[in-house]
């Protein structure tokens, strides 16, 4: 690890090597950690806390409280793989910019909305700009950190969703308390001026490749033959969508985007409306989840650098699938802070691990499209988890079934990850 540190703070040029004091890959990577906080961890996670009070003021019922986050994922669904080609084609950076944009305008006229369809298309836009972010941030880390340090930057990059758990968690609470007819309203405004901030922070720092600042990349040349990357280099986009183990990795990630948004996305409302919780208690409790899951991305993400994307992936559904079947069966504050603990320990851990994988199979190049692939799964899962939620819930009077079913299919996504081909999403050993 001190070698690879060592590689990350030296700059290499044409005309020799010179040490500085950091690797401009590093400021690329704590951008796109912003970037992921603001498109995914205020725009989406950010919704849980919101939905007990925006559900009461609009009068909405569990199902179509389910069908505004469907609403929001299916906007992500339809960029995901657009917005993976466009990163391919145009530059992370006009995408990622332009997309954050897009996020902090459908917050803001969520906040304006008065009924359930005006919340459904604004929630629809905010998906859609979510997309365009998040598919290219995580391919940008295949173009800046080489395989050695490819899954700790996607790891890094991810964890900014935990820092939005981390201040939404105590802070939505408090502006819902101070307004209580309008909390919600403000809440969106505030998500919504934070991202048009972070869309200038975009603009100014991010590059699309090291040769744009004069840099090689850390973390070691490729993995693929010279040939193979000769001929990424020409964007062969058939050879991504074609290959098996590009579908294989998809299925796996769409039985983690179907677990694990319900579990997100129903959080506060099952502690809230369910079990008794205060509102404070309910963001305590999510606001511990963050701070578990701060270092998940980077820690998974690095340990699938070394034992492989495979192991890793296997070991992190297992868990999940352990802490969803705890928040159904065991109420007491004792399950429900375990089964946030272990969540939060390998949330975000599987989409660096994904973005990794991709990297490691079709080249920093092809990288963002391959990503935005397996993210169409992986947005068909998330579209279809709330909405079956809402519904199970309001025949059953409890989202405990409806958390037991994720749980289930958490577990059938790890067992499918037993059987992708190692020779093919195995990292080096470094």
């Amino acid at each position: 690890m001190l070698d690879s540190m060592k590689r990350i703070i030296t700059k290499k040029n044409g005309y020799g090597s010179a040490p500085v004091r950091i690797h401009y890959a590093w400021v690329v990577l704590i951008v796109g950690m912003f970037m992921v906080f603001g498109a995914l961890g205020l725009a989406r996670f950010g919704y849980s806390l919101v939905l007990p009070a925006m559900q009461a003021a609009l009068g909405l019922d569990n199902t179509r409280a389910g069908g505004l986050a469907t609403a929001n994922l299916i906007g992500y669904l339809l960029l995901s793989l657009v917005g993976g080609a466009m990163a391919s084609r145009y530059g992370p950076r006009f995408t990622v910019s332009a997309g954050m944009a897009l996020v902090g305008a459908g917050m803001l006229f969520t906040g304006f909305s008065n009924s359930f369809w005006s919340a459904v298309l604004w929630r629809s836009v905010t998906g859609l700009g979510s997309g365009a972010v998040n598919v290219p941030v995580m391919g940008l880390m295949s173009a800046w950190f080489g395989p050695g340090l490819r899954g700790l930057a996607t790891g890094i990059a991810a964890s900014g969703s935990s820092i939005a758990l981390i201040v939404t968690g105590p802070l939505v609470p408090r502006i819902l308390s101070a307004f209580p007819e309008k909390g919600w309203r403000f809440t969106w405004y505030l998500f919504s001026g934070i991202s048009m901030i972070l869309t200038l922070l975009g603009m100014v720092l991010l590059r699309n490749e090291p040769s744009e600042r004069g840099f090689n990349r850390p973390g070691g040349p490729e993995i693929n033959s010279s040939q193979q990357s000769s001929d990424r280099s020409r964007l062969r986009w058939g050879s991504v969508y074609r290959s098996p183990t590009v579908w294989h990795l998809g299925m796996v990630y769409a039985a983690f985007g179907f677990s694990y948004i319900i579990y997100v996305t129903f959080f506060v409302r099952y502690l809230v409306g369910e079990i008794g919780y205060t509102r404070q208690a309910a963001g305590n409790l999510f606001m511990l989840m963050g701070w578990f899951s701060l270092g998940c991305g980077f820690i998974w993400g690095g340990l699938s650098d070394r034992i492989g994307r495979r192991i890793t992936l296997v070991l992190v559904q297992t868990i999940q699938a352990l802490a969803l079947s705890l928040f159904a069966l065991w109420r007491g504050p004792a399950g429900l802070t375990l089964s946030s603990v272990l969540f939060g320990l390998t949330a975000w851990s599987i989409p660096a691990i994904m973005a990794a994988a991709c990297g490691d199979i079709a080249g920093h190049k092809l990288a963002p499209a391959a990503l935005g692939f397996v993210t169409l799964f992986f947005g068909i899962g998330q579209a279809a988890g709330p909405s079956l939620a809402g519904v199970i819930a309001d025949m059953s009077g409890s989202f405990s079934g409806a958390f037991l079913l994720s749980a289930a299919v958490a577990f059938l996504g790890g067992l499918g990850a037993l059987f992708l081909k190692t020779s093919d999403v195995e990292s080096s050993r470094s």
